[in-house]
């Protein structure tokens, strides 16, 4: 339900965006996503300079014509509308924005990847009346939701539905169970559950929710799941044995095993990813000479192969050398075109190591030119936002 309501704050506020009414403030927020350009990223100070931008915005909003008759809950629907699509834009330099962030994410996976192994709820002192995995399950799939959001407020509706069914499942054993439960039941299960799920780049989701979310929706039940989650955050990053109920002995054999058993599963992934390299390249290598094998192309390729000027200066040249060197460029031309219409016929996974190979074999000189023609991903995306 939270996600259509999403959706439809953020197409409206982009259609009204779209009114001539509105060129004023569409100005404002494409000079505010421009101004971000001109400075290197720092998280806090960019987190200030956003909120600071809402809260403009807002009296903005407040006092423009097309809202003069606007209810407070079409105020909040505009701003979570533009705080989307701010956010949205800036998000590739606002989130995860520094090498440390990313070392902390690892480090919190690497960890919770232990902790896997071997955690059960009986060390975080969960009473079995809570022990209910396809609530669990649940709670785990829409935490495992916050990294495919970009937007700060959908991130939060990920926490927020993952603690709502923590919160039901005890209130439900609190109703059913002669066993009581509370408040301090909350934390073990949310630190459970997040292991278990291992979200991806945690720390840099809780970062990014806390820098950028609109303040003033960080409070109340919000509020409340946010601090949960951070201290479940902190909880796994200081976690040894004194935190769980469980021998230190037994706690440290744990981790020394699971460190091992991660560092074979590791090595036995890399040699099975080393082994399908040389398949794909040795697949490759076939498939370029199928499609070489054309006798038209063949002609092509090997008529010229000699190319008497290579080292010529120009003032060596005479006017009966035209016709040859135009030959020659004709020959290249042809050369080339065919080596790149072949190569725009592989899958980037088999062209990639195919144009190293040819690099090596000393047709460097042709593979920038395949490389620009063909297209790399990441050329195709800027040609697709061009258009």
């Amino acid at each position: 339900m939270m996600d259509m309501e999403t959706s439809t704050s953020f197409h409206d506020f982009l259609n009204r965006m779209r009114h001539p009414a509105c060129l004023d403030l569409v100005r404002s927020i494409k000079s505010f996503i421009v101004s971000f350009s001109f400075y290197q990223p720092k998280p806090e100070n960019d987190g200030k300079k956003v909120q600071d931008f809402f809260l403009s915005m807002e009296a903005a909003i407040r006092d423009h014509p097309l809202w003069t008759t606007a209810s407070e809950e079409d105020i909040d629907c505009a701003m979570e509308g533009l705080e989307k699509y701010i956010m949205t834009k800036l998000f590739s330099r606002t989130f995860s924005a520094s090498p440390e962030d990313d070392k902390i994410d690892d480090e919190i996976s690497e960890k919770i990847r232990l902790l896997q192994t071997f955690l059960k709820p009986q060390h975080l002192d969960i009473p079995p009346s809570l022990h209910n995995e396809p609530l669990w399950l649940l709670a785990e799939k829409e935490l495992l939701k916050m990294n495919a959001f970009k937007a700060p407020y959908e991130k939060m509706t990920s926490i927020m539905s993952c603690c709502r069914i923590i919160n039901n499942l005890l209130l439900n054993a609190a109703m059913s169970e002669h066993e009581p439960t509370g408040a301090d039941d909350f934390l073990p299960v949310l630190i459970y559950i997040t292991i278990k799920a291992n979200p991806p780049k945690l720390h840099s989701n809780l970062k990014f929710i806390k820098l950028y979310r609109r303040q003033e929706k960080l409070t109340s039940e919000a509020e409340y799941y946010f601090t949960n989650l951070m201290s479940a955050k902190s909880f796994i990053v200081e976690l040894n044995a004194k935190s769980l109920s469980m021998e230190e002995i037994e706690f440290e054999e744990s981790m020394q095993a699971a460190k091992l058993t991660n560092k074979t599963s590791s090595e036995s992934s890399y040699t099975c990813q080393m082994n399908q390299q040389e398949k794909n390249e040795c697949s490759c290598s076939k498939k370029m000479d199928n499609k070489l094998d054309d006798p038209g192309v063949l002609q092509v390729l090997h008529h010229g192969s000699n190319y008497p000027y290579m080292e010529a200066k120009s003032k060596e040249l005479t006017v009966g050398d035209v016709d040859i060197l135009l030959s020659h460029y004709k020959d290249l031309a042809a050369k080339h075109t065919i080596l790149c219409k072949a190569i725009s016929c592989l899958s980037t996974s088999e062209r990639e190591p195919l144009l190293r190979h040819l690099e090596k074999q000393g047709a460097g000189t042709l593979m920038p030119v395949c490389h620009s023609t063909v297209g790399s991903p990441q050329t195709q995306l800027t040609r697709h936002q061009d258009n």
